[in-house]
C-alpha cells in the first residue's frame, strides 16, 4: 500500500480503514461525518481545525505499517 500524504482525502483514508477513525480524532479531527470529509485532503482538514498535520500523517502511516507486520 502506497504511503498517506497530506494531500490523501480523509474519505479515502477512512475506506481503506474504518479503524483509523480513532487517530483522526485523537487528534482533535471529530467531522468525520461531515460532508467536507469526503474531499477534503488532511492538508485542509488540518489547517481548518489548527492540527499538526505531519504528525496526524505519521500516526497514520505507523498504523498502516503496524498491519503490514
Amino acid at each position: 500500500m502506497g504511503k498517506i500524504t497530506k494531500e490523501t482525502i480523509i474519505m479515502d483514508v477512512l475506506m481503506m480503514d474504518r479503524k483509523t477513525a480513532p487517530i483522526f480524532m485523537n487528534h482533535g479531527m471529530h467531522c468525520l461525518g461531515c460532508p467536507a470529509s469526503s474531499g477534503e485532503s488532511i492538508e485542509d482538514a488540518c489547517a481548518v481545525h489548527g492540527i499538526d498535520a505531519d504528525k496526524l500523517v505519521e500516526d497514520l502511516n505507523a498504523f498502516f505499517d503496524s498491519k503490514d507486520e
